[in-house]
């Protein structure tokens, strides 16, 4: 971007999208309390971001913003989160934050992830193994292995049946939008979402039928458990939730693997490198996290008035932080924008920080590692079939539709 256009963060752009790192520098430098066309301010330095994300005194509820007082004052209906208005724990403040985070942390504790990894080497192999067996040296990366890895062991791990995993995908499809702010998203987008997660409800409430009358030694079982201890769990919550561990679970891995390939393919030497020592794969999903967040952007309302060095937050101000923009902060990061799989730095934002951290970091983390250096390891000549690889839509989360490659 030439510093002589006028600087405007319009996460709508399809060029934003699909290169959104000019504008983030741009920003950083020239205005890094950017005052945005969604309304809240836009901050862009890893000073602002990380101090943010880590204060107690800031929440996540848009709800309790002066950006949603205004938008119901210009006559728009409240939110309705689902049939129960239910929202997400990652859309929550304490005290319900805490409550229901709690009921399912146990799941995804380091020691219990790690557990997993055998299965998690066992389905990428596999994926590769049919993509190799098609003869074709071609495949969609996205739909060969980004997608089913992640899906299947978030499904597994809730209980879900294998043969429903591929009903998710138009679903998860739409729901991902649950992460973008309801308040700057269109009415068609609204409806689409709200559509999908009607049906998605009505597909978990009869499974969790099934593990009233059948408990089994799943996640799902467990939270069914606690639903029925009443005060811990209401039905609506339990929905909500099994729908965030769901799409939570799985769509931000498939956008960190599709965009760790992505950053190995376009910098040949680090590929290389992975593919020479698989040992790399810790520091290489570190660094994909850093370079091009799966989650660009969060949220925060301040409970009281507060400052941040130089930036004032008032009470019931909403600021965007731009998660991915702190990441490539030279002020945080040496050389940051250069991509360097052997960078010993895990300070990246890209799980946010505080109360918020991404209860999923773990799991993410191993199957980004798992995923990454097998793919380096059994396809050292991959390469890329295509020079622009079409995004998403999505606000919150940066991941590609698909990423044709050659092998």
């Amino acid at each position: 971007m030439s510093t002589s256009e006028p600087l405007v963060f319009n996460p709508f752009d399809p060029d934003f999208r699909a290169d959104p790192y000019p504008t983030y520098r741009r920003l950083r430098e020239e205005d890094p309390v950017h005052t945005s066309i969604l309304g809240p301010k836009v901050l862009t330095r890893y000073e602002h971001c990380s101090a943010i994300v880590r204060d107690h005194r800031t929440g996540t509820d848009e709800t309790k913003s002066n950006v949603y007082a205004e938008w119901l004052a210009q006559g728009n209906e409240p939110l309705m989160r689902d049939e129960n208005n239910s929202a997400p724990f990652l859309m929550l403040d304490p005290p319900d934050h805490t409550r229901l985070r709690g009921l399912v942390s146990k799941a995804f504790t380091p020691k219990v992830v790690e557990g997993l990894r055998p299965r998690a080497q066992e389905l990428v192999d596999g994926l590769i193994d049919a993509v190799i067996a098609t003869g074709t040296g071609t495949m969609d990366l996205i739909a060969d292995v980004a997608y089913p890895l992640p899906v299947t062991i978030i499904s597994e791990m809730l209980g879900v049946p294998t043969e429903d995993h591929e009903t998710f995908q138009g679903w998860s499809r739409e729901l991902a939008r649950a992460l973008d702010p309801d308040i700057v998203l269109p009415p068609e987008v609204l409806e689409a979402r709200m559509r999908a997660s009607e049906e998605f409800s009505e597909y978990f409430r009869g499974l969790i039928t099934k593990r009233r009358a059948e408990p089994r030694d799943d996640l799902l079982s467990a939270l069914v458990a606690a639903e029925e201890q009443g005060d811990r769990l209401s039905e609506g919550e339990l929905v909500s939730t099994l729908m965030l561990l769901l799409i939570a679970g799985h769509e931000t891995t498939v956008n960190l693997i599709g965009n760790g390939v992505l950053a190995l393919l376009r910098n040949r030497a680090q590929f290389e490198k992975l593919a020479a020592d698989p040992s790399l794969a810790k520091s290489a999903t570190e660094e994909v996290l850093r370079y091009d967040a799966p989650v660009q952007m969060t949220m925060r309302v301040a409970h009281e008035d507060l400052q941040f060095g130089d930036f004032t937050m008032p009470k019931g101000d909403m600021a965007i932080l731009m998660l991915a923009a702190a990441n490539r902060d030279p002020e945080a990061f040496d050389d940051a924008e250069t991509f360097d799989i052997t960078r010993d730095d895990a300070r990246h934002l890209s799980f946010s920080s505080g109360i918020h951290f991404c209860l999923g970091a773990s799991l993410a983390r191993l199957e980004g590692q798992v995923a990454l250096a097998t793919l380096a390891r059994r396809l050292p000549a991959m390469e890329l079939a295509v020079d622009r690889p079409e995004y998403k839509e999505n606000l919150v989360l940066r991941g590609l539709a698909a990423l044709p490659v050659r092998f």
